[in-house]
């Protein structure tokens, strides 16, 4: 009703909102997703198909959500609702995703508390393997992987060999998720109160360390290798369709589409504010970090891959050295590849007896060696920062980084989920605020202690890959479809012009009635082929015998738990309008049955 949207919370001005915007849009995305895709679609080229679809796909898309949001008043649910009574299931879908994003997300802010703890100590606990029970050596899982390796893989999620073996709870992993949890709660326990004041500093913090980090990063040893790795463009990677499928992917995951959370953020706008340059800056500055980070990630690399390659060389130079009894200073790095070759025709026997032992160094092969997620944020750049000088300074901020882009995400999770409550009149009316946020910060915290398990981590890896790729492509389609075609574009025009005093360019008109449904569909397409024709789903898990990661396939229960965590969100837009259906024409049936006897 108008009293209740005059009632409604509102940001204290336009900056709280934007920065909102910002600091939920940038996020752990834009620093471990983007390098990798740069990094395996051809570098700088990459940068032609991404900038394409930010033009076509995101900011329309990013736009009508706003727009969606500041008209309507409402959360997701409320505010789809009011579009159509059949569409209040594209608002719940948008929930229970957003759960499912909120449920796991925050584990990485606990990964992130985890490490910037164990930054505080004169030698950083990845920086070198620890001794074992005999004090005799180094532990033997450590030597066959890494330092670094070795603290993710078993000090930091003491991880089972395989999904069947569950394992005990990580207790420290355990007390650092209820402490994110508790820090998000800090963060929206009053509603856009506490959020516009923290956006200030969870939006703006990571660009000071980006800053810091590209300043320390162009100065490294061998960080142009890896600048320069990303400015080449291999132009052939713009025949290939999964650079274009990619960079559509990572723009409409990067931009936070389909959850609800900008549709909640905008709810709170005054009416007339002007949504359109809020929703233009806000994609360009979200793409323009992810290129700024990536530049910070490329330097990183280079340093990392030239540490790298030149131990390759100097175990290979000491090996030979040591084999063939020369003086010390016979073989260098620049004439290695020539000594290889006189000392195998020189002395053919001795050297097949250590050819087992000799690697091919290569500075191009560790450069082309792409990782993202976890692996890129806390196993490369953590090997990077031990190679630093001071590196308890830039470990700290470095964590710090990770944790203010987590929570200023998380943020918008959770308001994707709270402002759908809060408009509900029945728990507006009769519980406090700060309390629904408070029930629902809990139950997510407590449902999301399975990820602390020794096996958790696999469960992670389901939900990073599942919970919220069918299920958003699907809600979006819905959304752009009912807003052009239930609601009207026209009528939705006029609504633009009454809010920004101009009707929207026939740019953002030709984007939402064609261009975008299209590239949706085929990317809908795209995923469901993929995902049959991929055979049975796959995971990586961890051979502490071996040190390094194997290729697994899902059990049986984990394919099934799959299926229902890509059906349960979708299947609420037909069930919710099927119960409004029989609803209607139940309400028919009684008003027909009650006329003849009223009369």
């Amino acid at each position: 009703s108008a009293m209740e949207k005059d009632s409604r919370p509102l940001w204290d001005n336009q900056m709280q909102f934007f920065l909102a915007c910002v600091s939920y849009a940038v996020g752990l995305g834009n620093v471990w997703r983007f390098p990798y895709l740069c990094q395996m679609h051809g570098g700088g080229g990459f940068l032609i198909p991404y900038l394409v679809m930010l033009v076509v796909e995101g900011i329309p898309l990013f736009y009508m959500e706003l727009a969606v949001g500041q008209q309507m008043r409402l959360g997701s649910i409320g505010a789809w609702r009011a579009i159509n009574p059949y569409l209040g299931g594209v608002g719940i879908a948008s929930v229970v995703t957003s759960i499912y994003l909120s449920m796991y997300y925050n584990v990485i802010n606990a990964w992130a508390f985890w490490y910037l703890f164990h930054s505080f100590q004169t030698v950083l606990p990845w920086a070198e393997c620890p001794v074992n029970r005999n004090l005799t050596g180094y532990v033997e899982e450590c030597e066959r992987s890494s330092a670094t390796e070795y603290f993710w893989y078993r000090e930091t999620l003491n991880i089972t060999s395989s999904m069947d073996e569950t394992g005990n709870v990580h207790m420290g992993q355990a007390l650092c998720l209820l402490l994110a949890w508790l820090v998000v709660y800090l963060c929206i326990v009053r509603g856009t109160e506490s959020t516009g004041k923290v956006v200030y500093f969870t939006a703006t913090f990571p660009y000071l360390v980006l800053i810091i980090y590209l300043i320390r990063g162009v100065t490294l040893h061998g960080a142009i290798n890896g600048v320069k790795y990303m400015f080449t463009p291999k132009l052939e990677q713009l025949a290939n369709p999964m650079t274009w499928i990619n960079a559509a992917t990572q723009i409409f995951f990067s931009l936070g589409l389909g959850f609800g959370s900008l549709i909640a953020f905008a709810s709170y706008n005054q009416p007339n504010n002007n949504f359109e340059r809020q929703a233009i800056a806000v994609s360009i500055i979200n793409s323009g970090t992810s290129i700024f980070a990536s530049l910070v990630t490329f330097a990183i690399y280079g340093f990392k891959a030239t540490c790298n390659y030149e131990r390759c060389l100097d175990r290979m130079i000491l090996l030979l050295l040591n084999t063939f009894d020369m003086e010390e200073d016979s073989i260098k790095p620049e004439n290695l590849d020539y000594w290889k070759i006189e000392l195998n025709t020189t002395y053919p026997d001795k050297f097949a007896s250590i050819s087992s032992r000799l690697e091919v160094c290569s500075l191009e092969a560790e450069l082309d060696m792409a990782v993202e997620g976890t692996g890129l944020a806390f196993i490369v750049y953590s090997e990077a920062i031990k190679n630093m000088g001071l590196p308890q300074f830039w470990s700290v901020l470095y964590f710090s980084m990770l944790l203010m882009l987590g929570i200023g995400s998380m943020l918008g999770n959770v308001a994707a989920v709270i402002t759908p409550l809060r408009d509900w009149d029945f728990l507006s009316k009769r519980v406090k605020k700060e309390t629904v946020n408070g029930l629902v910060c809990l139950f997510c915290g407590v449902t999301s202690l399975v990820f602390t398990v020794q096996s958790g981590n696999y469960w992670f890896a389901i939900f990073n890959e599942y919970a919220a790729t069918f299920s958003l492509l699907f809600i979006v389609l819905i959304e752009i479809l009912s807003v052009c075609y239930i609601y009207g574009l026209k009528r939705f025009e006029k609504d633009i012009e009454v809010m920004i005093g101009h009707r929207p360019h026939w740019y953002w008109k030709i984007s939402w009635a064609a261009v975008s449904p299209v590239l949706i569909v085929a990317l809908f397409v795209f995923y469901i082929a993929n995902y049959i024709m991929g055979g049975t789903p796959t995971y990586q898990a961890w051979d502490g015998n071996r040190g390094e990661t194997v290729t697994k396939e899902y059990p049986v229960y984990a394919q099934v738990f799959i299926g229902i965590l890509l059906v349960s969100s979708m299947s609420c837009v037909p069930l919710v309008a099927l119960v409004t259906l029989i609803k209607k024409k139940s309400s028919k049936a009684k008003e027909t049955t009650v006329s003849p006897a009223t009369t």
